[in-house]
């Protein structure tokens, strides 16, 4: 694999962290503040919908530039939420701050899903792609309980210095590593709207949304689920998020390792395998040892579709692969808001903190439907064009019959 994937992998990590690490300092930030906890949620909503608006607006511009040039643009910004975010003097300046930073999320794991792919034979795209996404899920083995850590002992702002400073890590080795890729000729932005036309770009995408939302149901209530039912401490709650961050490292490297070889029947394991699971952690929650390892195994079989599902929406959007991607990647958050608004719906109606789970089966199973229409559409993409050649040829035929001999 090119060096130039470490330094995408850098700035994933970067993103990673401050996507994920900012949970784990709600307390902290809400008491800083004066406001409530629910109020300082809004940093984590904030964030994901400015990754789902900002992966289109900012693709859209980076087809003006060159691709090398647009990550560096998109670190620069990065560097700068964060820095705001540390710095801020009122809650509303931090929560502008989380929305910068986000706006960079989306386009750059899309355009550095493209860059990367382009690094290597056609072959080994999804392990390039994987690569670079490890850098996200490294974080959440290291970097956010390592930046919860630091948040909770020094204070939550050292932490955001922190993560600008790794941005800044990730800029500089996007710039010195990542070779200079001019902007492809002919990209417009009809052309990538033009990719939206195909069934099959649309049907990745709704896959992503229900898959990883279904991860997400679970996991976004995974603190009073391990508390309350299974008698975990307070405590406990950090390292199996850090179980639940070496389940998505696994999950990668498989969807990285497969997904050029068998990519479809990888996704109809991965989600087939997590709708089983999800469902079965209703009854797991109750035990430790089982929750534990259910944990591991969402973590798992739900980022085992991530480099299978890019890979196939890079290959569906013939030509035009860039915005299509990065709007994939607002995807996977619009799958989290969705899927933590259904977890606190069925909650709130007393259902208990188990019943998350179940609304994550549903959508695992959903988007495995969606996964063997997908299939079913492709298979018969080829036979209608053979019937269409095989009435062509018909006709021509017949034509040549009726037109009669001159000699």
């Amino acid at each position: 694999m090119p060096l130039a994937l470490l330094a995408l992998a850098v700035g994933a990590f970067g993103i990673g962290t401050t996507e994920f690490v900012v949970m784990g300092l709600l307390p902290e930030i809400a008491a800083d503040y004066g406001v409530p906890i629910p109020t300082a949620g809004l940093l984590v909503t904030g964030y994901a919908l400015g990754v789902v608006v900002g992966a289109p607006l900012l693709t859209v511009f980076g087809n003006k530039v060159s691709r090398k040039r647009m990550l560096m643009l998109l670190m620069g910004l990065f560097v700068l939420g964060n820095l705001l975010s540390a710095l801020a003097p009122s809650f509303g300046t931090m929560l502008t701050g989380r929305v910068i930073a986000s706006l960079a999320h989306g386009s750059f794991f899309g355009i550095g899903s493209v860059v990367a792919a382009g690094l290597v034979a056609p072959d080994k795209r999804a392990g390039a792609i994987a690569t670079m996404f490890t850098g996200l899920t490294v974080a959440n083995i290291v970097g956010v309980p390592l930046g919860t850590f630091i948040g909770q002992a020094v204070g939550w702002r050292t932490t955001f210095v922190i993560v600008a400073a790794l941005g800044v890590i990730g800029l500089l080795g996007i710039a010195r590593l990542v070779p200079a890729m001019p902007r492809p000729e002919g990209t417009h932005l009809r052309r990538e709207l033009k990719a939206f036309r195909n069934p099959q770009v649309l049907l990745a995408m709704a896959m992503t949304v229900l898959g990883f939302g279904g991860v997400f149901a679970a996991i976004t209530y995974i603190a009073p689920m391990m508390t309350e039912v299974a008698g975990y401490s307070d405590g406990a709650v950090t390292w199996l998020l850090v179980l639940f961050g070496v389940g998505m490292f696994l999950g990668n490297l498989l969807g990285g390792r497969y997904a050029d070889r068998a990519l479809m029947p990888l996704l109809y394991a991965a989600l087939g395998g997590l709708a089983i699971v999800l469902a079965l952690f209703t009854v797991a929650a109750h035990n430790k040892v089982l929750a534990s390892i259910v944990i591991l195994l969402v973590g798992a079989l739900g980022f085992a579709t991530v480099p299978p599902l890019q890979k196939r929406v890079l290959d569906q959007a013939h030509g035009a692969p860039t915005l299509a991607s990065a709007v994939n990647i607002g995807a996977f958050n619009l799958g989290n808001a969705l899927a933590a608004w259904l977890g606190g719906i069925v909650i709130t109606a007393g259902f208990g903190y188990t019943s998350p789970n179940w609304v994550g089966a549903v959508l695992a199973t959903a988007a495995l439907g969606l996964a063997f229409w997908s299939a079913a559409l492709e298979r018969r993409a080829p036979a209608a064009g053979a019937a269409e050649a095989e009435a062509v040829g018909a006709d021509i035929t017949g034509a040549e019959a009726r037109t009669p001999v001159h000699h």
